[in-house]
């Protein structure tokens, strides 16, 4: 009985010293035993039994088949936090008001007795706060009926330029030029340019918040939108309607949202430019050989190909002749000084010279 108490002692030592000694550790000892080390030596450098190396041995512990069994790691025990009590305060306050800021709440359940740091606070906000769902849908739209505008600024040696970028909606067709500056000027003669283009106008053309197009966005707040007059009176002169992107929602403008990216890394990078002629110049040919030419990664088509076939003939007549505003004042000439009045010089000379010249004597 004794004999067989002391075995089961032995027993339960083995497998207590073979979990002490966990799979890295075997790994080791069969990498040893394989370049031929002998089981007393390596017992004495381990430091373990040679009882309980043979018994690994013994039991195959050390095989290879042992390594493909999946390692278990036990759960770390709960550990309470400060925060803990409050946690019912912070879920029904943001399950009331979902854009309350951690500091906010920071601030309110330390009057109800909170001790703890705000960063505690801060990271049980950003796992439990209510996520508002507002998906962007890919929309398309039919041949014709819109297209998409924004600008653009870029840096060159001579100074800052704004490329104004118009694309139609369907077709995907590129438009793009660059200005001096981001104005209302600029933004008249680029979209002309642009109807030009594309021989026709779309339906409706769709902006962000550019001044020159709306004043004042209180869509947000249950107001209204207020258009810019002057823009208005250019949207009814080339008959399409001025739609805007709600403030903060520029991804439902993304067909052009897109190639503003696609201009910078295709077009811009790495290209060296003369003077602004030239970078205009390099542009076109780049929207002839290139964007428009390429295989769109949405369509699957050629825009200029995809435009030919269907979209042309949907877009709306140009004008007879460009908008003339009586807003916008034309650019003043510099100023140049006249040149000062002539002025005779008179000669004087003695009385005795013109008596001469008359005949008289002196």
């Amino acid at each position: 009985m004794r004999a067989e108490s002391r075995f089961s002692f032995t027993l339960v030592a083995f497998e207590a010293e073979a979990t002490m000694y966990g799979r890295e550790r075997r790994v080791l000892l069969r990498e040893y035993l394989e370049q031929g080390w002998s089981k007393r030596a390596l017992a004495e450098k381990l430091g373990i039994s040679r009882r309980t190396l043979y018994h690994w041995i013994a039991t195959g512990q050390l095989d290879r088949d042992a390594d493909d069994e999946a390692v278990r790691y036990k759960a770390r025990p709960a550990v309470e936090r400060k925060i803990d009590p409050y946690r019912g305060i912070i879920d029904a306050r943001l399950q009331a008001y979902p854009l309350l800021s951690a500091v906010r709440l920071h601030e309110e359940i330390k009057s109800a007795g909170y001790a703890g740091s705000y960063t505690q606070v801060k990271e049980y906000v950003r796992h439990v706060r209510p996520v508002a769902l507002d998906p962007v849908v890919r929309f398309e739209t039919p041949p014709g009926h819109q297209g998409q505008v924004d600008f653009a600024h870029f840096r060159l040696p001579w100074g800052r330029r704004w490329a104004l970028l118009v694309v139609l909606g369907f077709s995907r067709l590129l438009w793009l030029r660059f200005f001096r500056r981001q104005d209302m000027p600029s933004l008249f003669a680029g979209l002309e340019q642009a109807f030009g283009f594309f021989g026709g106008v779309p339906y409706e053309l769709l902006f962000d918040q550019m001044k020159a197009v709306i004043i004042e966005d209180e869509r947000l707040n249950g107001g209204r939108l207020v258009e810019n007059p002057e823009f208005l009176r250019l949207a009814y002169h080339w008959q399409f309607r001025a739609r805007a992107c709600r403030a903060y929602r520029a991804k439902t403008k993304g067909k052009v949202e897109r190639p503003i990216r696609y201009v910078r890394e295709n077009f811009f990078y790495g290209r060296t430019f003369l003077n602004d002629e030239d970078l205009n110049a390099q542009a076109s040919a780049w929207l002839d050989q290139v964007a428009n030419v390429r295989i769109h990664a949405t369509t699957g088509e050629r825009p200029i190909e995809r435009f030919q076939r269907e979209e042309r003939m949907a877009l709306k007549s140009s004008a007879n002749r460009p908008y003339r505003s009586l807003v916008l004042s034309v650019p003043s000439q510099p100023f140049v000084r006249p040149l000062p009045d002539p002025q005779l010089q008179v000669e004087r000379r003695p009385l005795e010279v013109y008596t001469r010249l008359a005949g008289g004597s002196v």
